[in-house]
């Protein structure tokens, strides 16, 4: 067994130990995110009388707060008073307050305002988050550090979901579920206050306005945002749509009932687990490609995904194993697309605006979820024969995001800083 632990551990990368730390909290905020991840949009409906729409548009009102929240996030970030350090302390004690907001939610407007504040805190969060890693971490080493950030994230949400389930079958209290998430961001803002180090250097000249507008202004940020913002909204869908998808729509039963919550939980598990297993192999083979290859790569396993997930929803029978198969495949996409985003985005950044930068990148977050929610909530309070055809819109969308992926490897190959993965 020592043995087996030695081997593992050492094809991990050898990084600054405040990455593994932040990695680690990470893991464990990750893990009471995925308390709700699959629950919520079942909860809302089918407990508190929500409909699809609302709740589509309740999710999707995050993203207002979320693109206030990256506004300021990549400010404070790159300011000498907030620093990386602050802005994340502040972000976990806001996404603490919304998940018990939530907890408490009983109608529309509560609903909305808990995402309103879940929007917020995850815009003060990634830009800092992101920001410590890239100055932790030296350019040869970013993508795997980025990648271990983004294992432990799937590996959270996997755990959670898997632990959800199982509370769900046990106590049946959807409420306790957004308790544990808040909790589990407080242990977020200890880790962050007791472990971590302010990483920036800081000029003290930062203006934060002058910083946003050279970022709006680069040409290849701009190219890279619209794919970046049609991949977000592919994850959204995972998350906002799919799991009503399969509670409502997939004919299991006889009678034309869906996947149980259990078993939804379950193939979200695998989901992540997909994820988990592949991200570092992943990423070693996408090693050898630019980044808007690797990335178009990740199209195209986005769009067998959703021809996958259609055709769970059709099949006249198997549809467990077509359901495998569409969150596999959606797991391997995952795992080709988000270590690349930013590390993409820092390779284009100047040191002193890493933070602005990395919050244009991750307002593409805001804009998936601002577009993705109210899409997939509508087309479920729709015909089913309109709630299929989403899935094929979805796979052919991505038709889209490959043309704009080989304009920007273009534009990347004409400047001196292109590099590959």
């Amino acid at each position: 067994m020592a043995s087996l632990l030695s081997r593992l551990f050492s094809g991990l990368p050898k990084l600054n130990y405040q990455v593994w730390i932040l990695a680690l909290g990470r893991l464990l905020s990750q893990t009471g995110s995925g308390f709700t991840m699959f629950a919520a949009p079942i909860f809302f409906v089918n407990q508190v009388g929500l409909s699809a729409t609302q709740v589509g548009l309740g999710i999707g009102s995050s993203a207002i707060s979320g693109i206030i929240g990256r506004l300021l996030g990549g400010s404070f970030t790159d300011s000498q008073f907030w620093g990386r350090r602050r802005t994340l302390m502040l972000a976990a004690i806001v996404s603490a307050a919304a998940c018990f907001v939530l907890a408490a939610a009983n109608d529309f407007p509560i609903f909305v305002l808990g995402n309103l504040l879940i929007g917020l805190g995850l815009g003060l969060y990634w830009p800092p988050n992101e920001a410590m890693v890239a100055d932790l971490t030296p350019p040869e080493q970013r993508n795997e550090a980025f990648a271990i950030t983004r294992l432990c994230d799937s590996l959270g949400l996997g755990l959670g979901v898997v632990l959800a389930g199982r509370l769900i079958e046990t106590t049946g209290s959807y409420r306790l579920l957004f308790v544990v998430d808040g909790v589990s961001f407080l242990v977020l803002l200890g880790i962050v206050y007791r472990a971590i180090a302010e990483s920036g250097q800081f000029s003290g000249n930062h203006q934060a306005l002058k910083g946003w507008g050279a970022a709006l202004r680069d040409r290849r940020l701009l190219t890279y945002l619209i794919p970046n913002i049609m991949f977000t909204t592919y994850l959204v869908q995972i998350n906002s749509t799919l799991p009503l998808y399969l509670r409502n729509f997939v004919p299991v039963t006889a009678t034309g009932e869906g996947f149980s919550p259990v078993v939804i939980s379950n193939l979200f598990a695998w989901h992540l687990v997909a994820a988990v297993l592949s991200q570092m192999p992943m990423v070693r083979l996408l090693n050898r490609f630019t980044h808007p290859q690797g990335l178009i790569i990740s199209a195209v396993q986005w769009g067998i995904g959703f021809l996958l997930v259609w055709a769970t929803g059709i099949a006249s029978s198997g549809h467990l194993i077509w359901a495998i198969l569409a969150v596999t495949v959606l797991g391997l996409a995952t795992s080709a697309y988000m270590p690349s985003a930013a590390s993409t985005t820092v390779q284009l950044a100047p040191d002193s605006l890493r933070g602005v930068y990395l919050a244009v990148n991750s307002q593409c977050w805001a804009m998936g979820y601002m577009i993705g929610p109210p899409i997939g909530g509508w087309t479920l309070d729709q015909s089913r024969t309109v709630v299929y055809s989403f899935w094929l819109g979805m796979a052919a969308s991505v038709v889209v995001a490959i043309f704009v992926l080989q304009i920007l490897d273009r534009m990347m190959h004409k400047t001196p800083s292109t590099q590959g993965y």
